[in-house]
């Protein structure tokens, strides 16, 4: 039986929560560079102190979503029936599946998702940030696929190109977040068409 949380628990989670939603709203009202994080914890009736219990700088606030996304990345890449991917071609084709769930994960408050990648794109230092977290994906992804017994080669490159995937993807949909999940399986489907295209046998 799932364990409830206990009100610790949710009350942790709501003040979360606030913190988030008045932050995106300042975000949205002033610009990423006027709010303060004194601004965000007056708008979230919570003090600073409370702030930085959740968060590290008034950057990670846009990132709240990451390690719920990493989280869920994982179980779902255990979960995967079968035997461990022992080639490219198959080890893409499990992580294309998860990424495109975690595009839908990511969308699923569209309004969330789209003033997210307004703020990336007009803010450098949030643009720098995600590339740096992109790869958090990627690291997570090839050592869930180690421990389930594939080469490294192969979970190497399987989880960086997925990413590069995703990367290509986020840049077509710009901030259409129901656009995104499909450009990113239309980046997967090309790089298909290019690996169809590969000899059987690498040249001597």
């Amino acid at each position: 039986m799932e364990q409830r949380p206990s009100l610790r628990e949710r009350k942790q989670k709501q003040a979360r929560e606030q913190i988030v939603e008045a932050a995106f709203a300042l975000f949205a009202e002033r610009g990423f560079t006027e709010v303060t994080v004194s601004d965000i914890a007056e708008r979230a009736e919570v003090g600073r102190t409370t702030f930085f219990r959740y968060f590290g700088d008034k950057q990670e606030v846009v990132f709240s979503d990451e390690q719920q996304l990493l989280d869920h990345l994982a179980e779902r890449q255990r979960a995967l029936p079968g035997e461990a991917p022992q080639d490219l071609s198959t080890a893409l084709e499990q992580v294309r599946g998860l990424v495109l769930d975690v595009c839908a994960e990511a969308t699923a408050d569209a309004e969330h998702y789209e003033m997210h990648q307004r703020l990336l794109e007009q803010n450098p230092e949030l643009k720098d940030r995600s590339a740096r977290k992109l790869q958090r994906f990627a690291e997570v992804g090839e050592a869930v696929l180690l421990e389930r017994g594939t080469p490294r080669d192969v979970a190497v490159l399987a989880a960086q190109i997925a990413v590069a995937c995703y990367q290509a993807g986020s840049r077509l949909a710009g901030a259409d977040a129901p656009a995104l999940a499909p450009a990113v399986d239309l980046a997967f489907g090309r790089l298909d068409v290019l690996l169809d295209a590969q000899p059987a046998h690498p040249r001597e």
